[in-house]
């Protein structure tokens, strides 16, 4: 074990979270998401929900500053599913950016995790709870 490391955070997601860099994108996926499939670089955190994941990860992984560092895919068209997951996403990360979290469509979003350098894939129920962080670089 190490100090200051969320217990949360796998040894598997803190060296690829040490492998990344400015510019690389980590998606954080729900029970639903095709991780598997759409990304060979897929850690399971099965067991965890996303915004508990979302928070340890953004203790130790810098957004970026340059371009829009948070993406979440949006609903389907016609979908009247409630969404207030997004809501607790939005808390997690304003201390950390100023920047808008921006919906990207569904099938764009699995394009985007295709290059993503990894995938996380966690036991969240909630649906349209999938996430991408762009990585920034560290200023300290």
């Amino acid at each position: 074990m190490l100090k200051g490391i969320p217990k949360i955070i796998s040894p598997e997601l803190l060296k690829v979270m040490m492998e990344m860099g400015h510019g690389d994108e980590l998606v954080i996926g729900d029970g639903n998401f095709p991780g598997q499939s759409v990304n060979p670089n897929c850690i399971r955190c099965d067991g965890h929900n996303v915004p508990e994941l979302l928070e340890a990860i953004l203790k130790l992984y810098p957004l970026d500053t340059y371009q829009l560092p948070v993406y979440i895919m949006a609903k389907t068209p016609g979908d009247t599913v409630e969404t207030p997951i997004w809501d607790e996403y939005a808390k997690i990360i304003k201390p950390y950016t100023d920047k808008q979290i921006e919906q990207i469509e569904r099938f764009e979003f699995y394009e985007r995790a295709k290059k993503a350098y990894a995938v996380v894939m966690t036991g969240e129920s909630a649906l349209y709870a999938n996430i991408i962080l762009k990585k920034g670089v560290v200023v300290e």
